[in-house]
């Protein structure tokens, strides 16, 4: 079955150029000049529900960060913002919304084609890699009456105590990395080419959002991190409790 990819630009030209060169990368793909009208396609329970989403900022009405931020808690395909603003705060502000990726305008169609490729390779969820040891890790022991927090890295979970900690894929990818080398440094270079895969063309500035993510879930005080320490200047390294 071909994956299906929603396209929410408000450029005719733009849609119709993506649709015709991701069909000829064998996507099925639905086209959505507002962002009202995607999410629409995304609520419907008559079509398929989109495998990735490539979703331009700067739309009439719903802009493309309400739209983000609307449509995550009804899907959780990977994001694309493919957009003409260059401006830092305004990448940050996207994947902070709930992108995944963020491409600026013009693009380049054969990198956007990878970068999709690897999207959906990562969501397609953690698969255990017993070559690596992977077991259960124990990332904050509890030992002042706080719940234990474990890392199940086979099983693909979290829980404090007996809760499921609710991660996506890539926040939990993160983390397994992190957990393979405890107490060690790793680049955000390095974690860039593990969690998101070799051929990730992006910007560093993904892995702080998603540093800054993974604390509010895993930290006892996300506002002063322990568990997942900032070496300023190297990297960011995971301190078992």
């Amino acid at each position: 079955m071909r994956p299906h990819l929603l396209v929410l630009d408000d450029d005719d030209g733009i849609r119709a150029s993506l649709t015709l060169a991701m069909e000829d990368e064998g996507y099925l793909v639905s086209g959505a000049a507002s962002a009202e009208e995607a999410l629409g396609l995304v609520g419907s329970s008559l079509g398929a529900q989109p495998d990735v989403m490539v979703v331009d900022l700067m739309l009439g009405g719903i802009d493309g960060f309400s739209f983000i931020r609307r449509v995550r808690p009804v899907s959780g395909a990977p994001v694309i913002v493919v957009s003409a603003r260059r401006d830092k705060s305004d990448v940050i502000a996207a994947l902070e919304a709930g992108a995944d990726d963020y491409v600026t305008k013009p693009f380049d169609l054969d990198e956007l084609a990878a970068r999709l490729r690897a999207l959906r390779r990562r969501h397609a969820g953690p698969a255990p890699q017993p070559e690596r040891g992977e077991g259960t890790v124990v990332l904050d022991a509890g030992h002042d009456g706080a719940p234990r927090l474990v890392l199940d890295a086979a099983g693909g979970q979290v829980r404090r105590g007996e809760e499921l900690v609710h991660l996506t894929v890539t926040e939990f990818r993160l983390l397994r990395e992190l957990a393979e080398a405890p107490g060690r440094v790793l680049s955000r270079a390095a974690l860039l080419d593990r969690v998101w895969d070799r051929g990730f063309f992006g910007d560093e500035r993904i892995v702080d959002v998603h540093v800054r993510r993974l604390r509010t879930k895993v930290e006892r005080d996300p506002s002063a991190p322990r568990l997942v320490a900032t070496v300023r200047g190297l990297g960011y390294r995971l301190d078992p409790r």
